[in-house]
């Protein structure tokens, strides 16, 4: 069959040149990305209980819901907050592989089974479902140069002008902006002038409920046999200040009548006044871009910067954006990276080939053959439904190594047969081919037999492992086609002879072949020599395998481990806790104060920060979050003080003099989806149903012993029940005795304290609500309550301090729930020299020691991640090693022999956790798939060497003639395909800048592991065959006398 590819070179090239037409139609139509698709699919359900305090939401709100949620087909985790703002939200987390719409649906339907058990203000209000994106795109703040425009009209100049364009946009999931400054019609009233004209804030709601509203009046004329027909309109729900201002309450006397005026002031201003955002002393709102699963992220942002771009005439004046951080950003500097380091090593790996070869036209087939495969598998990328992101492009810089091989395979036994035989170019080719067809093909097999088990992997790690390995397999399959088509026609119509010239006649590269070629041949001849002593010695193979074995347990326990290398993305997060129950004005002000010295940071670009929601400490008045954009990373790399280490070590510095707030700088996490923070995130549960104050109390020993680890550069928790509050009792007998419910007290509070939603109206075409609630300073403090007045069954009004005491306490700021237990929240991170593995390791002793049986600890985000990665990379890479001895086996027919390809393995493995070890890099999922790929690798060497021993042994020679001779002949194209690999790698093993800790993490085991692992492969692997293979001859009874020992000679 080969034959038939050698005598129609056409057929040949045609196949080549079809799967590049293909490969390039796929790159074009191939999305781009960081990652492929891997984080969770989430759906959030949030609904609002205005005025209620976190335990009354938790008790009303969040357990109905949870009851039902809980459960829905393919849930991994169900996570649940409540607040003292009255809000609520649910995320329910589903397993990899979920479709987020169905998701979505699911969680409806549950969510409307708890719908007839809610509050009525809360089914009022309503209750969202919505999916949530993968990730944040973008990060970018909106502000104001004019002081006539305040963050109230920019918030709401977005809402209607800008984010519904921006939802638009193809591959747009959802744009958030961080704060609640929608518009709202605010009744603001006044307890003195309503107790004047007795009346009850339930009274003004009514009021604006029964005169505010659509209504259907109907068609004058319609079937009355008359000619025309009129439509009644009605000028419907109000939407102008002087239309509620004029709204009647009641008919006094003298023909006077009393308007909603006379009683409150009335204005168009904010929904909720529990956010505020403030960049460079200018008012802002920051708000964040996500993706839909699937989207071409780098498609997605370049159209949200043309979109930016074409508004920024038409903004209003003194209106401008900053886009604090984009994905692009890292994605652009990091695909370049990687290209270049494609062009790096392709150039390296031809260098190698060409001193081990020694002719251009030699070099020049598996330069051919290598653009083919590389280019090739873009196309069955595409097919697949894949991306071209960070995994697939470093499979195919470590393909370029591997895919080479069988291109030199091919070269190398045509030139060897072209040399022996001293045939032409077209027979040598054929009968090099009958030789070496098994082998080609064997090391395919094993190749891809190695990532097969990798597909089966579930889960987000198993994303990772698939799109490497299937990438992988697709490279070297397209390449065993080359090596069994084109590059035999190549070497047919390209080869000739080595002229022997004389050596003085020889260039300046010939003398330096010559020269080469005397040194490898009498190297090879020792190499040869060294068999006797090992064959002599079997116990020195054993010593060998002790100290790799030995090696590997040591620097497995010594290396640091964990998911994905954190990556300078040019964009650093804050998060702000101040003392419980600090006021959003006093957070402000900190931050106000502290922006100014983050702005000097060399290196930062802008800070923006917002009061009211943390990053990691969730909402309330005394937390607050902060965006830093960095500097260009071109600008940035020449000064080390501006790496994004520098400058979070900078800001932590500046935010110390903040003496009662806790302010922590983190970067983003690797990979987007999984949380706010890097580091470690993890839940604290109270399985027992127990007292808030015990685990509280539990909380902080579990963080104080946390913190007090060399390991741990911070831990942290929200969780806090000092929060001041005031304790409602109501004198129920005094109530009833004056005719008043308790339902009319708790709703007349509800209006004076914590806002009624009374109506809602349109507005430039969108829905704002109507508020009611008292005058920010008639409810200040306890005494306000003595201005407030109820009126009684005999029509006075009295003090609602006369049947209302409030007890000074302290309590929850906010309730979180996990897999529905009570739960903390704690995030920790890493300090430099430790991985968050190691982190990872101290929390469980750290739990092993403080927690009794009725606490528990899970983890969440990205460390979930990491936790379920680690256990199943074993199983991967047993099965890898299964899978190649069946195949193996089924070559040889024996189970015995491949035995000597499989324990040559080791000595990689060893050389790769040393490599790793020494570079001071960690065991990430990078590592271990470098380290599966290092399986195939080091198993292509030997079955190269068996496979000739094998044949050599048939021709009958003895068993360690076949062993040496087989070695010595394969030793060219092994040590060739080995460095071509290695050099290959080299630019990524020494990588800096831009993606640099990913690109040294893939390559550097491998490139370790191939260069100790060769060495000692080609020592161990002859010896291995000599004893495997007698086994064999033992156990099948095919005995043969023979020397054992030989010298070897030139004639190999």
């Amino acid at each position: 069959m080969i034959k038939n590819f050698i005598n129609r070179p056409v057929l040949s090239t045609v196949i080549s040149i079809l799967i590049v037409i293909l490969g390039v139609l796929g790159i074009t139509a191939l999305p781009i990305s960081q990652y492929p698709d891997i984080a969770p699919v989430t759906v959030s359900v949030s609904a609002n209980y205005g005025g209620a305090n976190a335990e009354t939401v938790l008790k009303s709100v969040v357990i109905p819901l949870e009851e039902q949620i809980n459960g829905v087909e393919n849930m991994d985790y169900i996570t649940s907050s409540a607040s003292n703002s009255g809000a609520a939200n649910i995320t329910v987390y589903f397993k990899n592989g979920t479709n987020a719409d169905n998701a979505a649906v699911m969680v409806q339907n549950r969510v409307s089974y708890a719908n007839a058990i809610l509050p009525s203000e809360v089914k009022q209000s309503g209750v969202t479902v919505e999916k949530r994106q993968a990730g944040n795109l973008m990060f970018l703040t909106f502000y104001s140069d004019n002081p006539e425009l305040d963050d109230v009209f920019l918030q709401n100049y977005l809402n209607i002008n800008v984010i519904p364009a921006l939802k638009r946009i193809t591959g747009v999931g959802d744009a958030n902006i961080f704060g609640g400054k929608n518009y709202s019609m605010r009744i603001w009233l006044d307890p003195q002038k309503l107790q004047a004209y007795k009346l009850n804030p339930i009274e003004i709601t009514a009021a604006i409920s029964a005169q505010s509203l659509e209504a259907a009046a109907g068609t004058l004329g319609q079937n009355s046999g008359s000619s025309y027909e009129y439509t009644i309109k009605y000028k419907g729900k109000y939407s102008k200040v002087p239309e509620y201002e004029n709204i009647v309450l009641k008919a006094l006397d003298g023909g006077r009548i009393l308007r909603l005026k006379d009683v409150a002031k009335v204005e168009l201003d904010a929904l909720s006044y529990t956010s505020f955002s403030e960049s460079k002393g200018r008012p802002a709102v920051a708000m964040g871009i996500s993706q839909t699963p699937g989207s071409n992220a780098h498609a997605v942002v370049q159209n949200i910067d043309k979109y930016l771009k074409s508004i920024e005439k038409t903004l209003p004046e003194g209106i401008t954006y900053s886009i604090n951080f984009n994905v692009n950003t890292f994605l652009d500097a990091a695909i370049s990276k990687v290209v270049s380091t494609l062009l790096e090593a392709f150039l390296l790996v031809f260098l190698v080939v060409y001193i081990f070869l020694q002719d251009f036209r030699s070099t020049l087939i598996p330069a051919i053959a290598v653009p083919v495969s590389i280019v090739g598998t873009f196309f069955f990328l595409n097919l697949f439904g894949y991306s071209i992101n960070m995994l697939t492009l470093f499979a195919l810089v470590l393909a370029i190594g591997i895919v080479v091989d069988d291109a030199i395979v091919v070269v190398e036994a045509v030139h060897a047969k072209m040399e022996q035989t001293h045939e032409k170019a077209k027979p040598a080719t054929i009968s090099a081919m009958n030789e070496i067809t098994g082998a080609i093909i064997s090391i395919t097999l094993v190749m891809a037999a190695v990532f097969v088990p990798v597909t089966f992997i579930e889960g987000t790690t198993g994303v990772f492992y698939k799109q490497f390995g299937v990438t992988l397999i697709i490279a070297i399959a397209i390449s065993a086609i080359n090596a069994l088509t084109l590059s035999p026609v190549l070497c047919s119509l390209f080869l000739k002879p080595h002229a022997d010239k004389e050596y003085e006649k020889k260039t300046i590269v010939g003398k330096f072949f010559h020269k080469f070629n005397i040194a490898f041949n009498a190297a090879t001849l020792k190499y040869g020599q060294t068999f006797t002593f090992f064959l002599r010695h079997k116990w020195v193979t054993l010593v060998l395998f002790a100290v790799a074995g030995g090696g590997i347990y040591f620097a497995n326990k010594n290396i640091q481990t964990g998911f994905v290398p954190s990556e300078d993305q040019g964009f650093v997060l804050m998060d702000l806790s101040m003392i419980p129950g600090a006021s959003m004005e006093r957070a402000a002000n900190e931050l106000r104060e502290v922006s100014k010295d983050l702005n000097n940071i060399p290196g930062v670009e802008n800070f923006t920060f917002v009061t009211g929601q943390g990053m990691l400490s969730g909402s309330g008045s005394n937390n607050g979050m902060g965006f830093f954009k960095l500097k260009p990373f071109e600008e940035r790399s020449k000064d080390p003080l501006q790496s994004i280490e520098a400058i979070i070590g900078q800001a932590f510095s500046i935010a110390s003099k903040i003496k009662d707030a806790r302010i922590l700088f983190f970067q983003p996490p690797a990979v987007s989806g999984f949380g706010m923070g890097a580091g470690v995130s993890l839940v604290l549960l109270d399985k027992s149903g127990g007292e808030i104050s015990d685990l509280n109390k539990t909380a902080q020993e579990f963080i104080a012993a946390l913190s007090a680890r060399p390991e741990v550069k911070y831990a942290q928790s929200s969780f806090n029940t000092n929060y001041p509050q005031y304790q409602m009792d109501i004198n129920v007998e005094r109530a009833m005795q004056s005719g008043i419910s308790v339902s009319t007290l708790l709703s007349t509070l509800q209006n004076y304290i914590g806002g009624y939603y009374a109506t809602d109206f349109t507005l430039y075409g969108k829905q704002y609500r109507v508020m009611v609630q008292t005058l920010p300073e008639a409810r200040k403090d306890v005494n306000s309550l003595s201005g407030m007045f109820v009126r009684t069954s005999s029509g006075e009004m009295a003090p609602i301090s006369e049947y209302v005491t409030l007890q000074r306490t302290f309590g929850l700021q906010a309730v979180s729930r996990y897999n529905l237990y009570t739960s903390v929240a704690i995030s920790a991170a890493n300090n430099e020299g430790y991985s968050t593995g190691d982190v990872v390791k101290a929390i469980e002793e750290v739990a092993a020691q403080t927690l009794n049986a009725n606490y528990g600890i899970d983890y969440t985000g990205l460390t979930r991640e990491e936790q379920n990665a680690g256990s199943q990379t074993v199983i991967i890479f047993i099965l890898s090693l299964v899978f190649t001895y069946f195949i193996l086996s089924a070559q040889y027919e024996s189970y015995l022999l491949p035995l000597s390809v499989l324990m040559s393995l080791p000595f990689g493995i060893f050389g790769a956790y040393i490599g790793q070890w020494l570079f001071g890099l960690e065991n990430n999922i990078y590592f271990q798939i470098s380290l599966i790929m290092l399986i195939g690798l080091l198993a292509k060497n030997a079955i190269l060497i068996v496979e000739f021993a094998v044949q050599r042994r048939r021709m009958g020679e003895s068993l360690s003639k076949a062993a040496i001779n087989a070695a010595m002949a394969r030793l060219r194209p092994i040590l060739m395909t080995s460095f071509a690999f290695i050099v290959g790698l080299l630019p990524l093993v020494f990588a800096t800048g831009v993606g640099a800790a990913g690109n040294r993490s893939v390559a550097t085991g491998a490139a370790v592991g191939q260069l100790i692992g060769t060495f000692f492969g080609l020592i161990v692997i002859p010896v291995l065959f000599v004893i495997f293979q007698h086994l064999q001859e033992q156990v099948s009874g095919t005995k043969e006398k023979e020397s054992l020992f030989i010298t070897p000679t030139d004639n190999y």
